[in-house]
């Protein structure tokens, strides 16, 4: 994985892009993702993901980062989860395997769809796709055994202090959600397992 900066290699005008969608994203995050602003290389992109509910990363944070090329926005950036994860779409060095980020990208798309596009991967995993084979297969043919391993890594390497859950002890804006989140855990893994199914068929 890369970390050689491309600011020099971006137009003024790219840049005062990247910087004006960082700033909306911490004045106005989406539900549950945390943008991390670094001041000396915007294109150092790294944001938090609160696992969905309902998932087995329902329990989880994972660390995100994007890393933009020189020819950025009119090639897609490459997404890694820097946070060891069990699942499809991911391979072992933390590439992430997405159409946004390939076949379908569109230079207007920003940060913030690039985010959620990722955090809606955790919610509906894509086994065609997939960079790892053996979740790709559990998650097709033994959808129980792949949540087990899925939901044991995210216990193992994604767990964080109770004092920084995003929109759930703190003051922020998802404070509302916080009683949507605590329940979660009460869910019927086998009624999810059943949802979840349905879900892939009609994929």
């Amino acid at each position: 994985m890369s970390s050689i900066s491309n600011v020099e290699n971006l137009s003024p005008q790219t840049i005062r892009r990247i910087v004006r969608e960082q700033e909306e994203l911490i004045k106005d995050p989406p539900e549950g993702i945390r943008i991390v602003i670094n001041e000396s290389d915007v294109t150092n992109i790294q944001a938090f993901i609160d696992g969905p509910a309902g998932t087995p990363y329902a329990s989880g944070r994972f660390n995100v980062k994007l890393v933009l090329g020189k020819d950025f926005p009119h090639t897609p950036p490459k997404a890694y989860f820097l946070t060891k994860i069990f699942h499809p779409n991911v391979a072992s060095s933390g590439e992430i395997c997405v159409n946004t980020l390939k076949k379908d990208w569109k230079p207007d798309l920003g940060i913030k769809h690039i985010l959620l596009t990722i955090k809606c991967l955790l919610i509906v995993p894509n086994a065609e796709s997939a960079l790892n084979e053996e979740a790709g297969k559990l998650l097709l043919e033994e959808y129980d055994q792949y949540f087990q391993r899925a939901q044991m890594i995210t216990e193992i390497h994604a767990q964080v202090p109770k004092s920084m859950k995003i929109g759930r002890e703190d003051n922020s804006s998802d404070g509302p959600l916080a009683k949507k989140h605590a329940g979660s855990k009460s869910l019927d893994k086998k009624k999810i397992s059943k949802d979840k199914k349905k879900t892939l068929k009609r994929l």
